[in-house]
This record gives C-alpha cells, sequence and structure tokens, in this order.
C-alpha cells in the first residue's frame, strides 16, 4: 500500500465513484450524495492550488483504496473532505495515517483550524476524528440523501 498526493487524470472521478458506491451500499444514501461529492471535487480540482490544497490516495495492487483531501479557505481555515477507506484496506492504520498526513499538511500550512462534515452514521471516522482532537460543534437533523439523517461538524484549532 502506498499513499500518493499527485492527482493524475481519473483520479477525481474515482474518488466520486467510491464514495457514490461505497456509502450507497453501507449507509443507503441515494443518488444525489454523488452529486453532491461530483460537484465538490469538480470545484476543487478546477480551482486547485497546491499551496493551500492537497488530495492523498493510497493504493494496492487493485487500485484506489482510500482518500482524504484539504481544501484551504481564505480566512486561514481549511475544510477536510472526502476521506474514504475502502472496506478491504480497512483495519490496517491507513484512516489514521491518511488524517496524520492531511493535519501536518495543515500545520505547515499554517491554518488556524481545520473543520469537517460528516454524518452521525459514520462511527469509525468519528472515531479518529475525536482521537485526533477534533470536537463536535454542531448537529443538525433533516431529510439529505434520501433518508433523514444527522449531519454533524467537527472543529479542530490548531
Amino acid at each position: 500500500m502506498q499513499i500518493r498526493n499527485n492527482i493524475q487524470p481519473g483520479d477525481i472521478g474515482y474518488i466520486i465513484y467510491l464514495h457514490g458506491s461505497l456509502y450507497a451500499r453501507e449507509y443507503n444514501l441515494d443518488h444525489t450524495f454523488e452529486g453532491y461529492v461530483a460537484s465538490g471535487m469538480g470545484e476543487f480540482a478546477r480551482t486547485f492550488d497546491q499551496r493551500k490544497d492537497c488530495l492523498w490516495l493510497a493504493e494496492d495492487d487493485e487500485g484506489i483504496v482510500g482518500s482524504i483531501a484539504i481544501a484551504g479557505q481564505a480566512d486561514l481555515s481549511a475544510q477536510l473532505r472526502w476521506f474514504l477507506v475502502a472496506p478491504q484496506a480497512r483495519g490496517r492504520g491507513l484512516g489514521s495515517e491518511l488524517l496524520k498526513a492531511a493535519l501536518d499538511f495543515c500545520r505547515a500550512r499554517e491554518f488556524k483550524s481545520v473543520f469537517l462534515l460528516t454524518l452521525s452514521d459514520l462511527k469509525g471516522a468519528a472515531r479518529l476524528y475525536q482521537q485526533a482532537g477534533f470536537q463536535r460543534t454542531e448537529h443538525k437533523t433533516h431529510e439529505i440523501w434520501g433518508a433523514i439523517r444527522t449531519e454533524e461538524r467537527y472543529d479542530l484549532t490548531l
């Protein structure tokens, strides 16, 4: 398994596909979630600036099995996005390794804080966020991506 942070043709589309298919299978999210991911990733790719943005991709012999991104904001904060570890790559510390790479990048770029948006159903990811020092700062239950779900915001001051 290796982690790289150079974006290659096809990477953006594949990460969108992984999110759409995996979250449909594991959390019953509908096609509108994939559209949400596609919209955000498209904008990230179009405006990518290596001084404030980074995308890490974990690969094994089968291809991409994990991702995480940092999207720098104008106010010296950063948004952590598109954090995913495919089922076949879980349980090996990959999630922790990807999260550490993202937070190290934020510290090196001297961001003041990092935030992320997630769903309450993603318990494993929430444990990793909390272990890294993130705190849940908001939650809202509403209809989104085909069902009633609770969205959560986590923040970390660096």
